[in-house]
């Protein structure tokens, strides 16, 4: 499988998209719950060579390229395709979804973080958790029936 990266949001995801890496803030259940209604089978990976980069003006992370490094994170591994596509419509039109290997000898797609307003340090899931998970929790309940819908997040 190969970087995916149309121009249309809808056509970026394959036909048969897989497991879902994920290292930011999908890995909340209260996040996954809010969005798709469940929190999906999901097992611990990582993947080397990446980082979850802290973003200038975000409170969610990038994952950027990171020699020496492993990206922490969950492997999502029985999403649904409608499931797919509300995450797909969910993340940040600037992400490219690419598959990355992971330390446990499989591979999974990932959001990557294309460049561009990445911070030198990693982002720091525990601050998230503390500061912002409660209202990025109670945002996802809010947009996760229009993305399911078909309609764009907005706010």
């Amino acid at each position: 499988m190969t970087l995916v990266q149309p121009s249309s949001r809808r056509a970026r995801l394959p036909d048969s998209p897989g497991e879902l890496f994920v290292y930011g803030t999908l890995q909340f259940d209260a996040v996954l719950e809010a969005l798709l209604g469940r929190v999906p089978a999901h097992t611990p990976a990582s993947a080397p060579g990446w980082r979850a980069a802290a973003l200038e003006g975000r409170v969610y992370p990038g994952l950027v390229t990171a020699l020496g490094t492993a990206a922490a994170g969950l492997l999502l591994t029985d999403l649904t395709d409608q499931e797919w596509r509300l995450l797909d419509s969910f993340e940040d039109n600037r992400y490219d979804l690419r598959e990355v290997a992971l330390s446990t000898g499989d591979y999974g797609l990932a959001y990557v973080w294309p460049d561009g307003e990445v911070r030198p340090e990693d982002w720091d899931r525990a601050d998230f958790e503390n500061l912002h998970l409660q209202a990025y929790a109670a945002r996802c309940a809010r947009i996760g029936p229009r993305l399911a819908a078909g309609e764009p997040k907005g706010e």
